[in-house]
């Protein structure tokens, strides 16, 4: 996965979130996440395989206009529905490239969120998930009819409490 952070005109930090395409059978689909997918026999690291997936799914080329900051913690998932585990390795970038973008047929949407508000407690919330046995009341972070949740929510909890002064975004 690929976090990919940019700053605006006026010194903001955002962070690119895409909705995933509405797909029959897909229970993720129309969530909001950070681009990634699986890896390749070709793809020489996880990392490698963030930057692909990120350049299929939105046409954000990481190596040549983004600038590698930090990975993230591994999180350990598993595929749909299916009970063999996958890890989710996380990269942090900082983007310096064009403003444009290109979905392909995976993304409905591409979404900048200011850093700040992602980290405003009176932004964060919860959604109920129901599962076989029970309702669970997820955390989450709500932004204009967005909900980030599930393993992206991990994820920018982790990115938050990094030092981004440290990182040079």
């Amino acid at each position: 996965m690929a976090l990919i952070c940019r700053k605006t005109e006026d010194s903001r930090v955002e962070l690119l979130f895409i909705q995933r395409a509405r797909q029959e059978g897909d229970p993720w689909s129309g969530d909001m996440a950070f681009p990634g997918g699986r890896m390749h026999p070709e793809d020489a690291s996880p990392r490698a395989t963030a930057e692909r997936e990120t350049l299929e799914e939105t046409g954000i080329d990481l190596i040549r206009h983004g600038r590698f900051q930090a990975r993230l913690s591994d999180l350990i998932t598993r595929r749909h529905s299916r009970w063999r585990p996958m890890v989710v390795t996380p990269y942090v970038y900082e983007w310096r490239g064009p403003k444009a973008v290109s979905m392909n047929h995976e993304v409905e949407r591409v979404v900048w969120i200011p850093l700040d508000y992602l980290a405003a407690r009176e932004n964060q919330g919860s959604l109920p998930w129901r599962t076989p046995l029970r309702t669970l009341n997820m955390p989450c972070c709500r932004y204009q009819g967005y909900c980030i949740w599930g393993l992206s929510y991990s994820m920018l909890q982790e990115l938050l409490a990094l030092d981004l002064i440290r990182l040079k975004i």
